[in-house]
């Protein structure tokens, strides 16, 4: 997982104009099938010969946290944008996902440049190891591809103040530990979220009735 944005040590944006970055990293991405081909219908599908390069664009602009990704396909409102087929285990910090209760990973991959929004375009499924579009909109060409963090991630190792500028902006997001069920029951959450949602439930019942 990003934090608001991850910045490389060498960003090169030119005064103050975005540079678009292919992607450095080959990770061992297989997306669905259900993709289209990319700018070339010609060339192999992207999950033939996995290449982030023809799933999203990177761009980096000036100042610290401030590069995100855009989306370089269109895909209707649940499809699969990816799957996560290259990370290692490690300990919580700003750029990991949380993958179940106990387990945070590096994505070793572009990926990492998803950007946290309280109204995201893609969901990262943990017990799946994919990435799809949210179920409410298709994902267009030139779209940010973002994911509410709290899906994932009980209690970050960084909170940081939202600045989706969203009208359901959250604000200070530090995970869903610290986020109210009223809140986290407009999203879609990973199970392993509300496993401990549930537990923090039973726990306040049982000191509010000792």
């Amino acid at each position: 997982m990003s934090p608001p944005a991850i910045t490389r040590d060498n960003p090169s944006p030119v005064n103050g104009v975005s540079k678009s970055v292919v992607s450095s990293t080959k990770a061992g991405i297989t997306p669905s099938t259900s993709l289209p081909h990319g700018p070339s219908h010609s060339a192999p599908p992207a999950w033939v010969k996995p290449d982030l390069s023809r799933l999203l664009r990177v761009e980096h602009y000036p100042g610290s946290f401030a590069s995100r990704s855009v989306s370089l396909v269109d895909l209707p409102a649940g499809a699969v944008f990816a799957r996560i087929t290259n990370p290692t285990p490690a300990t919580r910090a700003y750029s990991s996902v949380q993958a179940s209760r106990d387990l945070h990973i590096e994505l070793n991959c572009d990926l990492v440049y998803i950007n946290h929004s309280c109204r995201p375009s893609l969901v990262f499924d943990m017990e799946r190891w994919e990435i799809r579009v949210g179920s409410e909109s298709k994902l267009k060409v030139g779209d940010e591809l973002t994911f509410f963090y709290p899906s994932t991630e009980w209690q970050m190792a960084q909170p940081f103040d939202c600045s989706c500028k969203q009208a359901e902006c959250k604000g200070t997001i530090s995970g869903a530990k610290d986020m109210p069920e009223t809140v986290l029951q407009h999203y879609w959450l990973n199970p392993h979220i509300e496993e401990l949602l549930q537990e923090k439930r039973m726990l306040g019942n049982k000191e509010s009735r000792d």
